[in-house]
C-alpha cells in the first residue's frame, strides 16, 4: 500500500491504518526519543504518548510541507526535550546515590559521625555553618543553586557567591 494513501486513511481515523504506522515508525521514534531522554520506560511511555497526539492532530498533517515520517519525528523530538526539562524528569535524574546520604543528612542538621565514613566530615569543620549548608544541600541532597536560593530565602547571586567561596575554602581545607 503506498504511504500517501496509508497517511489519508490515518487522517480519516482509519484504526488499520494507525496500527500500520505505527508497526512501521514507532522503533525509530522510540529510538530517537530514548536518545533524548536516555531512559528506555520513559522513552516508550513518551512514543505512546507521541502516537496518541499524531491521531488527535491527524488532520494538521500536510504532504506539502515534508514528509509524515518527518512531521512525527519533529512532534516526538518536542515531547522528548519538553521531558527532559521537567521538573519531574530532572528530579528523577538526580544522583540516585544521594539517597543514601540524604538520610545521613537528615538525621540532624549537622554532619554526623557516619559522614565521616567516606571522608567528608574533616574537611567541613573549619567551614562557616552557611557554608556546610549550602554545600549539603547542593552537593550531597541534589538541589540546584535556584532551589537552594527559593529553599533559604537568599537571592540566587548570594548562594552562587557562597558557594564559589565555599568551594575555595574546602579547597584550601583539603590540600593543607
Amino acid at each position: 500500500m503506498q504511504l500517501e494513501t496509508l497517511v489519508i486513511q490515518f487522517q480519516n481515523k482509519d484504526p488499520k491504518a494507525f496500527e500500520k504506522l505505527y508497526d512501521m515508525y514507532s522503533e525509530n521514534i522510540c529510538g530517537v526519543i530514548n536518545t533524548i531522554v536516555k531512559n528506555s520506560d520513559i522513552s516508550q511511555e513518551i512514543c505512546q504518548d507521541v502516537f496518541v497526539k499524531i491521531w488527535n492532530n491527524a488532520d494538521k498533517y500536510n504532504a506539502s510541507k515534508g514528509r509524515f515520517f518527518t512531521w512525527i519525528l519533529n512532534i516526538a523530538r518536542n515531547a522528548a526535550i519538553d521531558e527532559v526539562r521537567s521538573k519531574a524528569h530532572k528530579n528523577s535524574k538526580q544522583n540516585l546515590s544521594t539517597d543514601y546520604f540524604v538520610s545521613i543528612l537528615e538525621d540532624n542538621n549537622n554532619l554526623d559521625d557516619k559522614m565521616d565514613a567516606i571522608g567528608v566530615k574533616k574537611f567541613l569543620l573549619n567551614l562557616k555553618d552557611k557554608c556546610v549548608q549550602i554545600i549539603e544541600m547542593l552537593y550531597f541532597k541534589g538541589y540546584t543553586q535556584k532551589e537552594v536560593s527559593e529553599e533559604l530565602n537568599i537571592p540566587l547571586g548570594t548562594i552562587k557567591t557562597r558557594n564559589r567561596s565555599c568551594i575555595t575554602q574546602l579547597r584550601k581545607n583539603v590540600l593543607g
